[in-house]
């Protein structure tokens, strides 16, 4: 190769190179992001590719930079609109059947039958009780929450905040944090009422292990 064709080539060479390690714009990364995930996922038993789309909370949580204050408390705002209390204004179930969706993490893959209630998958964010010998560290501890709180009677009136907010965090967790990790539970219509229900029995309820 003559010496000016081996200097055109190393300098394409040079800003091939330099092309590929030039990071993209901020604006692309959603883009990439998007296509890199939608090429991973086929459809599949009930989960279909309508997972993938984002509302505006999660698209602005997605991004390179978190969101500004201003916008997180948009956010915040806009999903504690969608918090709807209990229809029949009872906040608490059964604990037991609370600590049984709490160790439940089934639901919603393409293996499990369409229609077949969800699981709150509690443990693998946090720890529940002080008998767990296993649990996730994503959440903070639930240990002793109701206790922490004060809440010795849930239906005492001065409860009522607690439990209400303890509803809010279970329905849509976003209304708190805007960029919270944590499943809308009623929100995204994952649980029933009378499962969220439970999951406050277990933890508000006295007599739940959480509490003891």
């Amino acid at each position: 190769m003559k010496p000016d064709l081996k200097h055109a080539a190393a300098s394409c060479a040079v800003l091939i190179v330099a092309g590929c390690a030039t990071p993209p714009a901020p604006a692309d990364y959603d883009q990439l992001a998007l296509t890199m995930i939608k090429s991973s996922f086929r459809p599949q038993g009930q989960a279909q590719l309508d997972r993938l789309e984002q509302d505006d909370a999660q698209r602005v949580c997605s991004a390179p930079t978190p969101p500004s204050d201003a916008v997180a408390q948009k956010i915040q705002a806009q999903q504690l609109a969608t918090i709807k209390p209990p229809s029949d204004g009872r906040y608490l179930g059964d604990w037991k059947e609370g600590e049984k969706l709490a160790q439940n993490g089934r639901g919603k893959t393409w293996s499990d039958p369409a229609g077949a209630p969800n699981g709150g998958n509690c443990y693998n964010c946090h720890q529940i009780s002080k008998a767990e010998i296993s649990f996730g560290t994503l959440g903070p501890s639930l240990y002793h929450y109701g206790k922490l709180r004060g809440v010795t009677n849930p239906a005492d009136p001065a409860a009522a905040p607690i439990v209400q907010y303890t509803w809010g965090k279970l329905y849509n967790a976003k209304a708190y944090n805007a960029c919270s990790g944590m499943p809308r539970f009623g929100h995204a219509k994952l649980l029933d009422e009378q499962q969220m229900r439970d999951l406050m029995a277990l933890l508000l309820d006295p007599k739940s292990p959480v509490n003891q």
